[in-house]
């Protein structure tokens, strides 16, 4: 619930409408997971809050840091018994979390484990806000910066979605900046031009992974529906009314997407555009042949589209040791429980 709502729902129990911004702290401030622990509300409020209400947490099933840099992956069971995964990552300038939208993911770009078991649900807003509630209240810290990259295809929980956002960057609630905040979709076209409509703060990022229709179409089947034209003009569309820069994803597969040629035609459709290319060396899953590139060939290949004036990192990978590219500890997981 919002804050508006909650406080209606309060007014309607008798209750004055201060409770609801205690409450409400207790939620999004202090990440309590049960009533019980509302402390400066009476017994027999707690009790019936805990009759009319169910507070959607996260249960943690596997927890795995990296030896190597201390990346946390979470697997969370859900109130339903489903489960799914979050990555907490430490950075020079906080806390980052990966978070999922989804319960796996029904887009079957062919290089990504979360979307070979398909997609079982779309998350509550209390889902998506319980993975980063959780990790905080595990650990200890504060999360400053939140990725919707994790399992699933954001735009297609859209409603969800923005609730979720209004929420964490509420000032009565986690109050993190919507600048703090990326967005990544495969390509949903039509979500691309609604979103434009609100003038988002945070940042959208627009998973390509490929130069032109021919590459794309064979590693990503949304791209038949919205070929890398109509993709680029949404984006440029959505540049223009927001005035926000686009951050597009390219995960680098050898052989694949990542010749000299391909940078070139990159930086050609790009040219001129506000964005920022984010190269990233791909997860190998086990369940495909796909196989990352090198570290040289990244190199080069972010050298082509500097030289042409394209923005370009290539991402640092974190939590090798541990499985930290989504969905393989979720899926190695459902095996195991189905083998005992």
């Amino acid at each position: 619930m919002t804050l508006p709502e909650l406080t209606e729902d309060i007014v309607a129990l008798g209750l004055p409408k201060f409770r609801a911004k205690q409450i409400y702290s207790w939620l999004h401030q202090k990440y309590v997971a049960s009533f019980s622990d509302m402390t400066n509300l009476s017994k027999d409020l707690r009790a019936s809050l805990a009759e009319h209400y169910e507070i959607y947490d996260a249960k943690t099933v596997l927890k795995r840091t990296s030896a190597i840099d201390g990346t946390v992956k979470y697997l969370y069971e859900l109130n339903d018994g489903n489960t799914v995964e979050t990555v907490l990552m430490k950075y020079k300038y906080g806390y980052s979390i990966c978070i999922s939208s989804q319960i796996g993911c029904d887009m079957g770009c062919s290089f990504c484990a979360s979307t070979i078991d398909g997609c079982a649900r779309s998350l509550r807003t209390s889902e998506m806000l319980a993975q980063i509630y959780t990790a905080q209240r595990e650990l200890g810290i504060r999360v400053s910066h939140i990725v919707l990259m994790g399992m699933g295809e954001p735009l297609l929980n859209y409603d969800n979605m923005l609730r979720f956002l209004d929420i964490i960057t509420g000032e009565d609630g986690a109050n993190i900046s919507a600048r703090h905040i990326s967005v990544s979709t495969c390509g949903i076209v039509p979500k691309i031009y609604e979103l434009m409509e609100l003038r988002p703060q945070f940042t959208l990022s627009v998973s390509l992974h490929a130069p032109n229709d021919d590459i794309r179409n064979k590693i990503m089947p949304v791209n038949r529906r919205w070929g890398v034209e109509v993709l680029l003009k949404a984006c440029r569309d959505y540049i223009a009314a927001t005035n926000r820069r686009i951050s597009f994803e390219y995960a680098m597969m050898s052989g694949i997407n990542d010749t000299d040629e391909c940078a070139r035609e990159l930086a050609s459709r790009l040219k001129g555009m506000l964005c920022h290319v984010n190269l990233i060396p791909a997860n190998e899953v086990r369940e495909n042949d796909y196989v990352r590139s090198s570290a040289d060939r990244l190199q080069a290949f972010a050298a082509i589209l500097e030289k042409n004036g394209i923005t370009t990192t290539v991402r640092r990978t974190l939590g090798p040791d541990i499985e930290a590219s989504c969905g393989q500890l979720r899926r190695n997981h459902a095996k195991e429980a189905s083998e005992t």
